[in-house]
C-alpha cells in the first residue's frame, strides 16, 4: 500500500464506513444494520471528484486499540503498518462521545477528517450537536454525510485531508446533547422472546410459503423460466445436425434451464434475508438466543453467521471473523456446512417431487433436518465460551432504493456464476459424456464420462442408485452445487429413482462438503490442512448419513435401532472429545507450571 495514495476508513463497528466506502469507490461491500458486517479490509479506487486515484481502504469496525476480536485486531495492525496514511473517521452521531477517545489517539500526527453519519435519527431521539462548533473544538475538519451524493462527499474529504490538523482537543462539554436513553415500545417488544421468537418463526414460514408453495410467486415464477427454456428456447434447435442440436438442447438449454429456473425463489429468499439485515431485528434475535447459544458452546453473535449461511456458505464463513473467539469461530465453521445454502436449493427442490408431493414442506423438513444436524454437531464440540457482549443495532425501516440495490447485485452475481464456472462445468461433462475416446458421438454409457467414472457407482449402490452417472453429479457438487441439479437434468432429464433413494441422495447433499469456494474461505480463516479434513470428514459422514437415512426407510424396524446406534456413537465421540481435551489442558497447565 502507498500511503500516500491511500485512505483508511476506520470507525465503530456499523457506524457506516461501508456505506461511504460504496459511495466513494462505487463498491458493493456488504453492508447491514448489526455489528461487524466488514470482517475483513476491502480495497476500491475512488472512480469520481476530488478523490479521483486514491484507494479507498473499508476496514473492519474497532472500538479501542487495545483489540480484543479478530477483527479489531486486523484493523489495528494495519494502522500500525500504515503510520503516515490520512484516516476518515467514521462515527455515528449518537455514538461520538463513545467513539471519541478512539478518534483523538489516532488523529496525531496524521491527516485525517471526522465524517458524521445517521443525524437524522439522532436529531429524531432527541440529540444535539453543531457539526460546525465541533470541528473548531476539535480542531479537524467534520464532513456530515447524511443526505450527500458521492461528489460532494469526496469534495468535502478532500478538501478536509488537505488541512493539517490543528492542536486535537477531546471537550464536548456545552455543544453535545445525547439522544433519550430507553427502549422505544417496539424494542421492548422485540426483545421480548415470547414475542420475537415466534415472530421470526412465523416470518421465516412465510418466507418459505411465498416461495415454494404450489401457486406462489416463487413457483409461479419458476414455471414460468422452466416454460421459457423447455417449451420456446430448446425447439428452435430441432433442424440442427445431431451435434449441434445435442450441444444446445442437452449441453445449455437442459442443464442451464435446470439451474436458472429457481432464480426466482433464491431471488425471495435473498429478500428475506435482507429484510431481516436491514431492520434491525436480527441484532435482537442475537442478544435473546444467546442463552440457547451458550448451551451450544457458541454465543448470540454467532447467530449473523448461521442466518447468513442460508444464503451463501462462503459469505457466511468470511462473517466468522466477527466472532470473539478463535475456538467459537471454528465450532460456528464446523456448523455452517449443515445450513442449507441457496445453491442446494434446486437440488432439493428437484429431488423432492419423488418423496413428497408438495414442495413446501419437503423444503421446509429439509431445512429443519440441516438446522437440527447443526446444533447437534455443536452440542458434539462444545466447550465453555467467553462472555456475550454486543450492541443493538437501531431498529428502522429498510431503505427500499438499497434493498432492490443489493438484490439486483445479489442476482447478479448468481448469473454471473451460472454463466462462467457452471456453464464450462456443464459443457465439458456434456462433451465427455457424448463423446468416446475416438471423439464419435455416442450414448453416454459408451462415452469417456462413463470410462472414467466407472468405478464411482458403488459409492451411492447402498441406497438403490449403483449408477456412476449419480455419483458423478453428486461429486461435481463439491464444485458447485448447483452443478447436481444440472447433471441431473443433462443425464436424466429429472430424477430417475424412487422416494426412498431420493430422500438419502437429498441427506448426502444436505450434509456433503460444501462448494469450493465455502472451503477456501474456510482455508483463509482456518487453514488449508483444517479446511480439507473438515471437507473430507463431513462428505465421507454424509455418505453414512445417507446410508442409514436409506437403510431406516427400507426397513422401517431397523429405524430405532440405527438412531440409537447414531447417539450412542456420538455420546462416545463426545465423551472421549472431552477426555482428549481435559488431557490437553491438564498438559499445557503443567508445562506452564
Amino acid at each position: 500500500m502507498q500511503p500516500e495514495r491511500a485512505i483508511l476508513l476506520v470507525g465503530n463497528p456499523n457506524a457506516g464506513k461501508s456505506t461511504l466506502f460504496n459511495k466513494l469507490a462505487r463498491g458493493h461491500a456488504r453492508v447491514g444494520n448489526w455489528h461487524g458486517v466488514t470482517v475483513g479490509e476491502l480495497r476500491g479506487k475512488a472512480k469520481r471528484g476530488a478523490l479521483f486515484g486514491y484507494t479507498i481502504c473499508d476496514l473492519p469496525g474497532i472500538y479501542s486499540m487495545d483489540s480484543l476480536s479478530m477483527e479489531e485486531k486486523y484493523t489495528r495492525g494495519v494502522l500500525l503498518e500504515n503510520p503516515r496514511a490520512p484516516i476518515v473517521f467514521v462515527s455515528e452521531y449518537a455514538t461520538l462521545d463513545r467513539s471519541l477517545p478512539l478518534f483523538l489517539s489516532l488523529a496525531k500526527g496524521r491527516k485525517c477528517a471526522l465524517v458524521l453519519t445517521k443525524k437524522r435519527l439522532f436529531v429524531r431521539t432527541g440529540g444535539k450537536l453543531d457539526a460546525s462548533v465541533l470541528a473548531r473544538r476539535l480542531g479537524v475538519s467534520v464532513v456530515e454525510a447524511e443526505g450527500k451524493g458521492a461528489r460532494a462527499l469526496a469534495a468535502e474529504i478532500s478538501a478536509a485531508l488537505r488541512v493539517p490538523c490543528g492542536e486535537v482537543r477531546g471537550e464536548l462539554e456545552g455543544i453535545f446533547v445525547p439522544p433519550r436513553e430507553g427502549l422505544s415500545r417496539a424494542d421492548r417488544l422485540l426483545l421480548c422472546g415470547w414475542f420475537s421468537v415466534p415472530l421470526f418463526v412465523l416470518l421465516l414460514g412465510l418466507a418459505f410459503f411465498v416461495t415454494f408453495a404450489r401457486g406462489m410467486p416463487g413457483d409461479l415464477m419458476k414455471g414460468g423460466v422452466e416454460a421459457l427454456f423447455s417449451d420456446v428456447l430448446a425447439p428452435c434447435f430441432e433442424g440442427l445436425p445431431p451435434v449441434a442440436r445435442s450441444f444446445f438442447q442437452s449441453g445449455l438449454c437442459a442443464s442451464l434451464g435446470s439451474v436458472l429456473c429457481f432464480l426466482p425463489q433464491i431471488s425471495l429468499l435473498f429478500l428475506f434475508l435482507t429484510l431481516l439485515d436491514e431492520s434491525g431485528f436480527l441484532s435482537r434475535l442475537a442478544y435473546l438466543t444467546d442463552g440457547f447459544f451458550a448451551r451450544l458452546g457458541l454465543n448470540g453473535r454467532a447467530v449473523f453467521s448461521l442466518v447468513m449461511g442460508f444464503g451463501c456458505t462462503a459469505a457466511a464463513v468470511l462473517t466468522t471473523r466477527g466472532l470473539d473467539d478463535k475456538r467459537i469461530q471454528r465450532r460456528t465453521i464446523l456448523c455452517l456446512p449443515y445450513i442449507p445454502c441457496s445453491a442446494k436449493l434446486p437440488v432439493f427442490l428437484t429431488l423432492a417431487a419423488s418423496f413428497f408431493p408438495e414442495p413446501f414442506l419437503a423444503v421446509v423438513l429439509l431445512y429443519a433436518l440441516g438446522v437440527g444436524i447443526s446444533v447437534c454437531v455443536a452440542l458434539f464440540l462444545r466447550e465453555t465460551r467467553p462472555p456475550f457482549l454486543m450492541e443493538l443495532a437501531p431498529l428502522k425501516l429498510p431503505d427500499p432504493v438499497f434493498v432492490a440495490k443489493s438484490l439486483c447485485f445479489q442476482v447478479k452475481q448468481f448469473i454471473i456464476k451460472v454463466g462462467t464456472v457452471i456453464l464450462a462445468f456443464f459443457l465439458a461433462s456434456w462433451l465427455l459424456s457424448s463423446f468416446d475416446f475416438s471423439f464419435h458421438l455416442v450414448g453416454a454409457e459408451e462415452s469417456m464420462l462413463a470410462a472414467v467414472c466407472g468405478w464411482l457407482k458403488w459409492l451411492f449402490a447402498p441406497i438403490g442408485m449403483a449408477d456412476w452417472r449419480i455419483a458423478y453429479a453428486a461429486l461435481s457438487g463439491l464444485v458447485a452445487k448447483e452443478n447436481i441439479a444440472g447433471a441431473l437434468a443433462m443425464f436424466y432429464g429429472g430424477f430417475p429413482y424412487g422416494a426412498k433413494s431420493a430422500f438419502a441422495f437429498a441427506v448426502f447433499v444436505l450434509t456433503c462438503s460444501p462448494c469450493v469456494s465455502a472451503v477456501s474461505s474456510t482455508a483463509r480463516e482456518v487453514g488449508w490442512k483444517r479446511a480439507l479434513l473438515y471437507a473430507a470428514v463431513q462428505t465421507g459422514t454424509a455418505l453414512l448419513l445417507s446410508y442409514a437415512a436409506y437403510f431406516a426407510l427400507v426397513m422401517p424396524a431397523l429405524a430405532l435401532p440405527i438412531g440409537a446406534a447414531l447417539v450412542c456413537a456420538i455420546v462416545l465421540l463426545r465423551k472421549n472429545h472431552e477426555t482428549l481435551s481435559g488431557f490437553g489442558r491438564r498438559r499445557l497447565k503443567k508445562l506452564h507450571r
